[in-house]
């Protein structure tokens, strides 16, 4: 955050302090994370699947992936967080998916949703708002043109990928929390997240996530397993957010220079390694005006 210089070293202060609380609470739900070790339900694309149980493992989260309809209400029910993934689609997972968030709600059981690739397709499109229709969702993670798409918002998309574009990123992050009731977080250069009254931008991370496939994916998971031992979900989700930037950015350090394949490994034990010491000397989170 950039103090301006008119300010009075009181009023400096108060701000340094008002971080410090922030960069304190989010250790705290890292380390509740850790201890806990909450169970987190995943319907998640198969493409991202063992990478997002060993990403939840090295957090210290449960991570498990229950897919049949048959099951997947009982599952739920004894999560601490329900994440649906939306990446490899298909009918039969979709009723799977509902039939999971139903139960979640009916158990108090948290939701994330991920739309991946909405806006790509009329099927993703109409799927996640199919989804958001029949199911209480707590928290909403997508870049830019997912939850723009969304919403109703125009933002183009190509693929399952899609850049920043020209939009304002925290005005579409506060329409889709107050559209649809919960914790919208919008990931890119720099992270949004809000309630729709209250916003957050997270400054951590590294250009190399992007080079490996499944980041964002598991990155939703993580913001599940925060969500489940906090019951601030806001500030679940930016304790998630910061906790996964400051991990990509100590493993980009020790290993970015050796390539993608190499940061990946170091990535998955940074989400184990990460310390409070590195939080409070590489956090960089901030409240929007």
């Amino acid at each position: 955050m950039k103090i301006h210089s008119c300010l009075s070293v009181r009023e400096y202060r108060i701000i340094k302090e008002s971080i410090f609380v922030e960069i304190n609470q989010i250790i705290d739900c890292l380390n509740r994370v850790r201890s806990v070790s909450p169970l987190v339900h995943n319907i998640t694309n198969v493409v991202v699947t063992n990478f997002t149980a060993n990403g939840l493992l090295a957090l210290g989260a449960s991570p498990v992936m229950a897919y049949a309809k048959e099951e997947v209400a009982d599952m739920a029910a004894i999560a601490g967080a329900l994440v649906l993934n939306i990446g490899t689609l298909n009918e039969t997972e979709v009723e799977a998916m509902i039939i999971a968030g139903k139960s979640a709600n009916e158990h108090g059981v948290s939701v994330i949703l991920d739309p991946v690739g909405a806006g790509a397709t009329r099927y993703r499109t109409d799927t996640a708002r199919k989804i958001l229709n029949e199911v209480k969702v707590s928290v909403l993670r997508g870049n830019a043109a997912e939850i723009a798409n969304v919403v109703g918002e125009h933002w183009e998309i190509k693929g399952v990928d899609a850049g920043e574009g020209t939009g304002n990123v925290v005005e579409l992050a506060q329409k889709a929390a107050q559209q649809l009731s919960c914790i919208a977080v919008v990931t890119g250069k720099t992270d949004v997240i809000t309630d729709g009254t209250t916003t957050y931008l997270v400054d951590n991370g590294d250009a190399l996530l992007t080079r490996v496939t499944g980041t964002g994916c598991l990155l939703t998971s993580v913001i599940g397993a925060f969500v489940a031992v906090e019951q601030d979900k806001l500030q679940a989700a930016t304790a998630a957010l910061v906790y996964y930037g400051v991990s990509a950015q100590v493993a980009a350090d020790k290993k970015g220079h050796e390539g993608p394949g190499s940061f990946q490994i170091e990535f998955i034990n940074q989400l184990s390694k990460v310390s409070s010491d590195d939080l409070l000397r590489l956090a960089s989170v901030s409240k929007a005006d």
